[in-house]
Parts: structure tokens; C-alpha cells; sequence
């Protein structure tokens, strides 16, 4: 199975912590888009990554083992842990473009925020299962390589020591051989261990970071809250706005409505008023 075709950060406005976005002026209505796509193609990459990496490691400490196996899930972590990184500075840059004046648009950008951190927040947890599990099977396979090396050495000495020649002195140019082959195996074994214990060491780093994103992840989310209760607390101020507004013009209508109801009743009377004295006059005449 070839394991090449990994994910590794975007070569546009993301990867390799290149230039970002000018989220600091009117720019920012147009990067919007940009960038909430480029943060969206990453956590896609995250998660296939995050699946390849379980493939891997599943292989390991089983006969599908080898140095090429690790050296190809090391990669891998690595360009994720980068993209993860990447990711989350997009994420910022994100929610730092200033919103548009239109509330339809606010809501949908919002929206799409909430999506976007929610997806990040899911693959990133995701790989840091993986890698924790990785750098446990790694320490494993570190204790199982000490172990085997020591009984390995121990079986050979018993060999000898059973050996019929090894009562008989060896010849001293095949001694040298064996001492030289020895040291060799051994410097092997250790540079070995070495390398996988500095791998480790640098899975146990990349976590750290992993959790480092974590706490931004809630400061970005907290951040959102607050946005989204000045956006209800100003929708709610307004909604109020509106009815003590629709208040006003029904007593205004309730005014208006009142003083013609008074005007016609006064000029009721008054015809009234006058039919009485026009026919007071006409009876007398």
C-alpha cells in the first residue's frame, strides 16, 4: 500500500505560514468567501489525513511493520500537525473581517463561522486520538525492541557457551570479525532506537501544540458568543424600538381618531342649535 498521497497544507493563503488575508479594512467584505473555502479545504484535509494515519497505525507492531511505514507516518503527522496550525490562524483572520452591514449576510457569515470552527474543532480532536495513540504504540515498540535486544543477546551467549567450539580457541581473525559485526548490530539497534524515541519525543511536542489550538478553538467560540449576544441584544433593542414606535402611532392614531370623533359630535350640536332657533323663529312669525 503506498502512502504518498497525504494531505499537506494549501499553497493558497494557507500553508507553509505564508502571507495571510488584510482582514483590517474594506478588503475584508470580498476575503471573506477566500478564505472561509480555503479554511473549509483544510479540515477536509485534516480528516483524510486523520484516516490515513489510522490505516497506519493499525500496521503497526504487525508483520506489516517497518522503518518506511514510520518514517511515512511521521511525515504525515507532521504536514497535519502544520495544516492544523495553518487552519486555526485562518480561523482567527476569519473571524477578525469586519461584518457587513446587511443583517442577512451577518447571520449567514456567522452561521457559516459556527460550521466552520465546529468541523475544525471535530477533525482536530479526531487527530489527536490518533496521535496519542501513536506515540503508545511507539513507546510500546521502543520497549519491545529494548527487551528482544537484550534477550537476543543473552540467547546468542547461551549458544556459545553449549557450543563444542566453544571449549576450542577460536581463530583470532574470525574473533575480530564477530566483535566488528557485533559492534556494528549494536550501533545500529541504538541509532534505531534513538531515531524512534526522537520521533516521540516530537509526536509528544505536535500534541502539545494540538492542545494549544484547542484553548484558541474556545477563545474564537467564546469571541462568537459574545458577537452573537451584542447581534440579539441590538435586534432586541430594536424589536423594542419598533413597538414602542408602533405604540406612539397607535395612540396618535387613538389622538387623531378621538378629535375628529369630538369635532363632528360639536358640530352636531351646533346644526342642532340651529334647527332649534330657525324654528323658534318660525313659530313666532
Amino acid at each position: 500500500m503506498s502512502f504518498n498521497n497525504y494531505q499537506s497544507t494549501s499553497n493558497t493563503g494557507s500553508g507553509g505560514g505564508g502571507g495571510g488575508f488584510t482582514t483590517g479594512s474594506n478588503d475584508g467584505f470580498q476575503d471573506f468567501p477566500k478564505l472561509a473555502q480555503i479554511v473549509a479545504n483544510n479540515v477536509q484535509k485534516i480528516s483524510n489525513n486523520v484516516n490515513q494515519l489510522q490505516r497506519m497505525v493499525n500496521q503497526l507492531g504487525t508483520p506489516q511493520d517497518s522503518e518506511n511505514l514510520r518514517s511515512q507516518l511521521h511525515q504525515i503527522q507532521h504536514y497535519t500537525n502544520q495544516l492544523a496550525r495553518d487552519t486555526n490562524k485562518n480561523l482567527k483572520e476569519l473571524a477578525n473581517i469586519p461584518a457587513s452591514g446587511i443583517s442577512s449576510e451577518q447571520k449567514q457569515r456567522r452561521m457559516q463561522k459556527e460550521r466552520l470552527t465546529n468541523d475544525f474543532s471535530e477533525a482536530l480532536k479526531n487527530f489527536q486520538v490518533i496521535q496519542r495513540t501513536a506515540a503508545q504504540k511507539e513507546k510500546e515498540s521502543i520497549i519491545r525492541a529494548r527487551a528482544n535486544s537484550h534477550i537476543n543477546d543473552n540467547k546468542s551467549a547461551l549458544i556459545d557457551l553449549q557450543s563444542p567450539q566453544s571449549f576450542q580457541a577460536p581463530s583470532q581473525p574470525s574473533s575480530q570479525q564477530q566483535q566488528k559485526q557485533l559492534h556494528i548490530e549494536e550501533d545500529v539497534d541504538i541509532q534505531l532506537l534513538q531515531e524512534r524515541e526522537q520521533a516521540i519525543r516530537k509526536i509528544e511536542s505536535d500534541i502539545v501544540e494540538v492542545n494549544q489550538i484547542f484553548k484558541d478553538l474556545a477563545s474564537i467560540v467564546h469571541d462568537q458568543g459574545e458577537v452573537i449576544d451584542s447581534i440579539e441584544a441590538n435586534i432586541e433593542s430594536t424589536n423594542i424600538q419598533i413597538h414602542e414606535g408602533n405604540e406612539q402611532l397607535a395612540k396618535a392614531s387613538d389622538y387623531s381618531r378621538r378629535a375628529r370623533k369630538k369635532k363632528m359630535i360639536m358640530i352636531l350640536i351646533f346644526l342642532i342649535i340651529l334647527a332649534i332657533i330657525i324654528a323658534v323663529i318660525y313659530v313666532s312669525n
